[in-house]
């Protein structure tokens, strides 16, 4: 059977999707290094079964869109339902890693300076700081891959059915 038409919305499906996803981080103010922007992708597969649509992304893209309860504070996100629930992931004991946040502070060139005198702190010292308040305080979900899923799937139905309609016409066509 003819499935040009399908494969084809398929396609324009998840090209929609991953688009307004790195737009949503873009004006979110999550791309400071874009190696997550850089990583949202998709891909269309068939089997017997049928057709199969994936998106992917590095691993922490989860937590950014759905956010991290903190052990003060708990965090929910809107999913692509439209509905807001809780987030599935939590800090306990551990905090996020210092390195990693060092890294996100010299990209951002930020300084942190002491209360008390004013002086400047370590990059270290600051990274530690932020850490122990993200893990209170959890990271808020932005929902950026969410919400076009959610655009993305409520305009599915009507396009879909006219691709299939459209593979079927020309598969009828072939058979005259």
């Amino acid at each position: 059977m003819k499935t040009n038409n399908l494969i084809k919305y398929l396609d324009s499906f998840g090209r929609y999707v991953v688009k307004q996803a790195r737009t949503n981080l873009s004006k979110g103010d999550k791309n400071a290094t874009s190696d997550l922007y850089n990583s949202i992708g998709f891909e269309i597969s068939s089997d017997s079964k049928g057709f199969t649509i994936q998106f992917y992304m590095d691993s922490y893209g989860k937590f950014v869109d759905k956010g991290v309860s903190g052990t003060d504070k708990k965090r929910k996100y809107k999913d692509y339902s439209g509905k807001v629930v809780p987030s599935p992931y939590k800090y306990k004991s551990k905090q996020p890693p210092t390195s990693i946040i060092e890294k996100w502070i010299k990209t951002r060139g930020l300084k942190g300076r002491d209360e008390k005198t004013g002086r400047y702190i370590t990059d270290k010292s600051l990274a530690f700081l932020i850490a122990r308040s993200i893990k209170e305080k959890g990271i808020k979900g932005i929902s950026f891959f969410q919400r076009p899923l959610e655009l993305g799937i409520n305009r599915l139905s009507n396009d879909l059915l006219q691709g299939i309609k459209e593979d079927i016409t020309e598969v009828l066509k072939d058979i005259n």
